[in-house]
This record gives C-alpha cells, sequence and structure tokens, in this order.
C-alpha cells in the first residue's frame, strides 16, 4: 500500500509542479507581455493627446497672430488712407483759393479792358493775372490751410494709437511748412508745399 500511496503522492507532486509552472509560465509569457504593451499603448495616447494639444495650441497661435498682423495691416492703411486725404484735401483747397484768385484777376483785367480810356498794357500793368494752380495766398488763409491739415494729421495719428494702442504709425516724411513766396513775405503770402 505504501507503493500505492508513494505514486499517488508523486503524481500530485507533479501535477502540483505542473500547476505551478503553469501559472509562472502564464505570467512571464502572457500576462507580462500584456501588462507591457497596455503601458506602451497608454504612453503612446498620452503622447499623442499631448501632440495633438500643442498642435492645436500652435494653431491657434498661428491664427491670432496672423489676425493681429491683418488688423494691424488694415490700421496702418487706414492710416495712409486718412493722411493722405488730409493731403489731398489741403491741396485742393488751396488750389480752389488759386482758382478762385485767378478767377477775380482775370474779370478785373476784363473790367479793365472793357475802359475805353486803358490799355490792354495798361490793363495788365494795373492788373497782374495771379496763376490758376500753385499759387501764393495771404498769409492767413494759407496759414489757416496748413494748420487744418496738421489738425487732420493728428486726427489720424489719434484715431491709429487708439486702433493699435502701443504702437507707433508706420514712418512718414515730415510735413513741410508753407514756404514764403518770392516778396510775399512782406505781404504775408505763402506757396504751397509740394510733395
Amino acid at each position: 500500500m505504501a507503493s500505492k500511496v508513494d505514486t499517488a503522492l508523486k503524481a500530485s507532486l507533479a501535477a502540483a509542479a505542473l500547476l505551478a509552472g503553469a501559472g509562472v509560465g502564464y505570467y512571464y509569457g502572457v500576462f507580462l507581455p500584456g501588462q507591457a504593451s497596455r503601458q506602451e499603448a497608454r504612453v503612446l495616447a498620452e503622447q499623442e493627446a499631448r501632440q495633438k494639444q500643442e498642435d492645436f495650441r500652435a494653431r491657434a497661435q498661428a491664427r491670432e497672430q496672423e489676425e493681429q498682423s491683418r488688423r494691424q495691416q488694415a490700421a496702418q492703411q487706414e492710416y495712409q488712407d486718412c493722411l493722405n486725404f488730409a493731403e489731398l484735401s489741403y491741396k485742393q483747397r488751396w488750389t480752389a483759393s488759386c482758382r478762385a484768385q485767378h478767377d477775380a484777376d482775370v474779370a478785373a483785367l476784363a473790367d479793365c479792358a472793357d475802359n475805353l480810356f486803358a490799355t490792354e498794357e495798361g490793363c495788365q500793368a494795373k492788373v497782374p493775372v495771379r496763376p490758376e494752380r500753385d499759387c501764393a495766398l495771404p498769409g492767413r488763409t494759407a496759414q489757416s490751410y496748413s494748420d487744418a491739415r496738421e489738425q487732420r494729421k493728428a486726427e489720424c495719428l489719434a484715431r491709429f494709437q487708439s486702433a493699435q494702442p502701443g504702437m507707433q504709425p508706420p514712418v512718414q516724411i515730415p510735413a513741410q511748412s508753407v514756404p514764403q513766396g518770392s516778396g510775399g513775405q512782406e505781404q504775408g503770402y505763402g506757396q504751397p508745399a509740394t510733395y
């Protein structure tokens, strides 16, 4: 009977060793590699999520910079347009005043020529006809036109700075003051600034 117990003991020890080996084999052969692949998958998923977040942040930042650049360019263009309008308005007012002086001089010359006792040369000497464009204007008129232009330019600058705080306007050539005409200094006449 000892041999039967001995055989049963050997068989149960062999079965126990087989079960223990199967458990160890399962742990090292199936469980650990699966856990490592799950860990790798989790790390990769976290890296992908971080990468997507960084990409999204970079795209948002690029869009914001592009939008800011577009706003700055639009503000600079508006500033330039405003300055150009101020200059154009100044020149149109000056030209209109020159034209009015010219028309008045032509009318006075025609009145003089209608006089029976006046000669054409005498009328031309008595009533000089000023040019229709780029003429000398009285000092006060020239100064008021120049002041109005500078005020408009200051308004343009204020509007630009309120639209783009902290940003400097594009570099401008400094406005020239109205130069005095020849001989007009004593009379207070000025010439238009030419650009």
